[in-house]
């Protein structure tokens, strides 16, 4: 089965232009671009590059179908109308999950069956069987129903894109590398210039600035559902392994700092980079935000501070973004890039920011801040 079809990537709220751009430099156009997910048309060869090489996406998705439905007779002749028979094998096993939002069928549940019966009822139809044993190839299928419209679709990713594989360990709140590959791709930083991350928690963002200044694919040390899919041939998958191994850069020299209050932060950085493949380009210092030294006259400061929830850590955070500018004022060519959920970090911070961008972190709402140094041509 070497026919194009579509391909949906889910994405963080606010990163949906971030992974056109991604997939267009990896040769793809996007066909379209919704809140949540970019579509676009690709082959079995995209599904496996898009999993790899993807930084800012979290799943790669076959679209099987989409249709209007309305009762649970319309979901289930939408359902068994489909191709499964192009997909699943009559041994394999096909789990079904998803969800229902502002439509007639509202039971995330009641659907879920619905799909379960009507692809069960075509595969047994299209294999002359009529019982399906379900041993084999997991193809997890997931649903969505937005307004009536039901979209059916097979992963083939397996864990999220954002689980490297690189973070066995982790702080008591983690950024998603997800995110953090989104605040590097976002900011000015040349590879030449330093990188600092005063509050580096587990090393996500100094991480994910080495990997991506490295052209480190992110997906390269970490295994997908589709390398199962009795469609994909294994020489497909090595050659994917194979470009992403060629595509390092290997003459690349980084100056990137990873600095936190805490020791214990310092310690899972450390851990987190080498599994990573790129501890010899972090450095990591223990150290206090609000005292940054360096002699070096620009480059980018690239973090995401503690915000808290709770109403103490939310008048603590606020102490913290006050006493963050005189430190950050005293490197006036530096940029920085700051994101947190405060809304009015900007008036504690003492400092408008050139730009804002809102990215959701889960189903937080955050801000990245983007303050842009003085630097010669620099637009602000």
């Amino acid at each position: 089965m070497n026919d194009k079809f579509e391909i949906v990537v889910p994405t963080l709220f606010g990163l949906e232009a971030l992974v056109s751009k991604e997939l267009y430099r990896l040769g793809y156009d996007t066909k379209k671009t919704e809140d949540g997910r970019v579509t676009f048309d690709g082959d079995f060869d995209a599904v496996c590059r898009a999993n790899m090489w993807l930084r800012c996406g979290e799943r790669v998705l076959i679209k099987v179908g989409e249709f209007k439905a309305e009762t649970a007779d319309e979901l289930y002749d939408g359902v068994y109308s489909l191709p499964w028979e192009n997909f699943i094998m009559k041994d394999d096993a096909f789990p079904v999950k998803g969800r229902t939002i502002r439509s007639t069928l509202n039971s995330d549940r009641n659907s879920q069956i619905m799909i379960k019966k009507a692809i069960a009822d075509k595969l047994c139809h299209k294999y002359s069987v009529s019982w399906l044993s379900e041993t084999q190839t997991v193809y997890q299928v997931q649903f969505t129903i937005i307004n009536n419209v039901v979209t059916l679709m097979i992963d083939t990713t397996g864990d999220a894109l954002h689980k490297r594989g690189y973070r066995k360990q982790a702080n008591l709140a983690p950024l998603r590398e997800t995110i953090a590959a989104s605040m590097v791709m976002i900011s000015y930083w040349k590879f030449e210039e330093p990188l600092i991350d005063p509050f580096c928690g587990s090393g996500t963002i100094p991480i994910e600035a080495a990997m991506f200044k490295r052209n480190i694919a992110p997906g390269l040390t970490r295994h997908f559902a589709f390398e199962n899919f009795s469609q994909i041939d294994k020489k497909l998958i090595d050659d994917t392994i194979t470009e992403a191994k060629d595509s390092i850069h290997h003459n690349v020299t980084l100056d990137i700092t990873a600095s936190d209050v805490d020791p214990y932060a310092l310690e899972i950085t450390q851990e987190n980079a080498k599994r990573a493949g790129v501890s010899e380009f972090i450095k990591t210092e223990e150290k206090d935000a609000r005292k940054i030294i360096t002699q070096r006259e620009a480059g980018s400061i690239i973090t995401n501070p503690p915000y808290g929830e709770r109403l103490s850590d939310i008048e603590e955070s606020k102490r913290l973004y006050k006493a963050l500018n005189p430190s950050f004022s005293k490197l006036p060519k530096w940029s920085y890039y700051i994101l947190t959920s405060h809304e009015e970090f900007e008036k504690e911070f003492g400092k408008r920011a050139d730009r804002r961008r809102k990215i959701y972190n889960g189903m937080l709402r955050c801000w990245l801040y983007q303050y842009y140094g003085n630097k010669p041509g620099k637009k602000k």
